[in-house]
């Protein structure tokens, strides 16, 4: 019997078989599943095989979170495929017309979700005749993500909808794969572990070490001056009896943003001083316990950099309150005056070092991959390695940049791997962008800085070595530091996970779902929610499709307006959000948004108001949530502003309460303009701003520049080109502009750029 998969479809002798791959994908054949298995044990086959068995029956859609992910499966399908003409990869860099023809023209399209998302929503392509849709990684198919809205579309617009979704570790809360399941339509889950007698021989043998450091006195002592501080904040928000539970210095992070999500929802409904104070505690909270971990587990110099950023956010205009408070606190000022001092390190980085020595040394030819969760720590680490001549490490990071700390472009990414796999670097300093999606199949060894309190995390860190060849995964825990209790937790739901996976998977398709629902259909079974909405109206619901409009920066709102049987279709809007006939648009603001629109002048509340009533006959401001007066801003200039709008402007507000009533209502609008006959037409374009603008923007951009005191600089000096060549002392000469906000203008114009 042949070693290798055969099909009219694939090149022969080119995918190895294994029976349990053929066992997990006959078995999806037959009803939408979710294959949970180890890395590296081939979940990109078991796809192949499902792929093969459907691409007759119509378009197969294969998606995967990550551009190099979907180019690591592209280039998989054309190298095995005879006809690689078969396969399209789509993605956010090719533009809507190329992504278009390339629909059109491949039987199988590999894509990010992103990209098939907008496609959907603006109405490019549909999905009636997908045959088969690949969801890889479909643990992330949970709240908003975009695997959610495409299964649900699919499975309302294909003919023969079959769903496939792969992951080595779906979590280990029973209610979170249901909510997956739910969400794909899954029907069957199937899972193989390492331990499994099919699955044994394809195993390779992975050493797990642990390495306990003692982490020195000195920074044990920083550690808990931080805690004290942290320990008066957490006593002045119980002493405001405004959270509903009580904390304390133990609590995780977990529990204490939990706590922050429930006073931010509270302050919508009961909007006083004590729950502004709480969540004003809860910023500087969070902010304490991050450094407390930074000290105990990464060590001096992670920690410094975090203070510097705690700075740059005090002094920036832009830069939270909370920041401010801290670099204030002269217990704070203390601890950076003594870390500034601190004349020993964290033992991490050297255990680093000594263990890649030795693993080089054995092995000269090794690929390592070393995981932190933290981005100072990997630039630490990379320059405490770069007088090794035998370790040759790089940094590998996301795409996200900020002021001290450049991302990496995936272009960038996919160039380090390259080299990677070449040996032009043997150590591979990766955060959490390195967890998934992508192929380093020789990895040799796997080194945590820290433990992770994530099963999944932990499983796709591990997944990362013993592939190809035997590997290693070494974990270095700080002792007597939170390390020690993200590995017991870690560990306990890693086993807890695998027994949920094997109980549900022997149960039928109704007790998994329990009570989910995706979260674009709630709003369609929200009773309160339907009670808003006229009889007539609620009974058109999925029946009449009106259709509408909606800008591109509206797409969540677009989800539930579709779900309630609209034909949305998304497309960048320049004049309102959304447009439901030729002579009614829709300007939709949050409470905050109206009062940020009034003073930015990059938002411009007036100019967006005058475009909506010049370019409509029928224009609508709905103005959304209760907490408008919560803000600084005196509420006789809030009430002055919606005068304005309703007299100066002519445009009707129409307040709501939460985005499903201002979905209702933009529902109500679409259908009684439908009934009138009234088709929706986008028209009108923006007011171009005028010199005056912008100028005054330029000079508001600057960080700890507003623009108020924009204004007072362009009176002062005239022009943006005076400003910029004045010197410092000159710059204070104008009102409100101090040392600091002058130094700020002085570091942008004669500062060397760093790029």
């Amino acid at each position: 019997m042949s070693s290798y998969l055969e099909h009219p479809h694939l090149l022969p002798q080119t995918v190895e078989k294994r029976l349990f791959q053929l066992d997990l994908a006959a078995t999806a054949l037959t009803a939408s599943s979710l294959i949970v298995v180890p890395t590296g044990l081939g979940k990109t086959v078991i796809a192949l095989m499902v792929l093969l068995a459907r691409m007759d029956k119509g378009r197969v859609l294969f998606l995967a979170p990550t551009k190099p992910l979907v180019e690591q499966h592209a280039v998989f399908l054309q190298r095995v495929l005879k006809d690689r003409d078969l396969v399209s990869m789509m993605t956010g860099e090719n533009s809507p017309e190329k992504r278009i023809e390339s629909w059109g023209k491949s039987r199988i399209v590999v894509s990010t979700p992103q990209v098939i998302e907008n496609d959907l929503l603006s109405r490019r392509i549909d999905l009636k005749d997908v045959s088969l849709v690949i969801f890889d990684e479909a643990h992330r198919a949970v709240g908003g993500y975009a695997y959610v809205y495409i299964a649900d579309r699919y499975h309302r617009e294909a003919k023969s909808p079959l769903v496939l979704g792969i992951t080595a570790s779906p979590g280990s809360q029973s209610e979170k794969i249901a909510e997956i399941c739910t969400n794909l339509s899954i029907e069957k889950i199937q899972t193989r572990t390492e331990n499994d007698p099919d699955v044994a021989p394809f195993v390779h043998e992975r050493e797990i070490e642990w390495v306990k450091l003692t982490v020195p006195k000195e920074l044990l002592l920083i550690r808990s001056a931080i805690e004290e501080l942290l320990k008066s904040r957490i006593d002045d928000l119980n002493l405001l009896g405004i959270s509903p539970v009580r904390i304390d210095a133990k609590s995780s992070k977990k529990e204490l943003l939990g706590l922050q999500a429930t006073l931010m929802s509270s302050a919508k409904t009961l909007a006083n001083k004590s729950t502004f104070a709480a969540i004003s505690l809860m910023a500087e909270i969070l902010k304490l316990h991050h450094a407390v971990e930074l000290a105990e587990t990464q060590g001096p110099d992670a920690l410094a950099r975090y203070f510097q950023r705690l700075e740059g956010e005090a002094l920036s205009r832009s830069g939270s309150k909370a920041s401010r408070r801290i670099m204030q606190d002269p217990g704070f000022l203390q601890v950076v005056d003594a870390l500034h001092n601190l004349e020993v390190e964290h033992p991490k980085p050297a255990a680093v070092k000594r263990i890649l020595r030795e693993q080089i040394a054995a092995k000269p030819e090794s690929r390592i991959m070393v995981f932190t969760n933290y981005r100072d720590t990997a630039t630490s680490l990379l320059s405490f390695l770069k007088d090794e001549p035998a370790i040759r490490a790089v940094r590998f990071v996301g795409q996200s940049s900020r002021d001290d700390d450049q991302g990496l472009s995936q272009k960038k990414q996919a160039e380090i791997l390259q080299k990677f796999r070449a040996g032009d670097y043997n150590v591979l300093i990766a955060t959490s962008v390195g967890e998934e999606g992508i192929d380093i199949p020789a990895t040799d060894l796997v080194l945590f800085y820290e433990p992770v309190p994530s099963e999944i995390r932990s499983i796709q860190r591990k997944g990362r070595t013993g592939r190809a060849r035997a590997g290693r995964v070494v974990v270095l825990m700080a002792k007597g530091t939170r390390d020690e209790a993200y590995h017991w937790i870690s560990e306990r739901k890693e086993k807890n996970m695998n027994r949920q996976i094997r109980d549900l998977s022997d149960q039928p398709r109704e007790s998994m779902q329990k009570e989910f629902l995706p979260r674009q259909l709630q709003i369609t079974e929200d009773p309160a929610h339907l009670a808003k909405m006229d009889e007539s109206e609620v009974q058109k619901v999925g029946k009449i499709s009106a259709k509408i409009f909606v800008d591109s920066r509206e797409r969540e709102m677009a989800k539930l307006l579709e779900s309630l049987g609209l034909e949305v279709t998304v497309k960048n809007l320049e004049v309102g959000d959304y447009v439901v006939s030729d002579r009614v648009a829709i300007e939709r603001k949050t409470a905050h948004d109206f009062v940020a629109s009034i003073i930015d002048p990059e938002r411009n509340l007036f100019r967006q108001i005058a475009d909506l009533a010049r370019t409509y006959e029928r224009p609508v401001l709905i103005l959304e949530g209760r907490d408008l007066y919560t803000t600084q801003m005196n509420a006789g200039s809030i009430r002055g502003a919606m005068i304005s709008v309703a007299v100066d402007y002519g445009v009707p507000i129409i307040p709501t309460e939460d985005r499903n009533e201002t979905v209702a209502v933009i529902a109500q609008l679409a259908h009684r303009e439908m009934r009138e006959g009234r088709e929706p037409k986008v028209h009108g374009h923006k007011t171009a701003r005028t010199l005056k603008e912008q100028q005054e923007y330029l000079i508001s951009a600057i960080s700890s520049v507003g623009p108020t005191v924009a204004k007072n600089l362009l009176k002062h000096f005239g022009s943006v080109e005076k400003i910029m060549t004045a010197s410092s002392e000159q710059l204070q000469e104008v009102e409100l502009v101090g040392p600091k906000i002058a130094q700020r203008i002085r570091e942008l114009v004669g500062g060397d750029y760093k790029g």
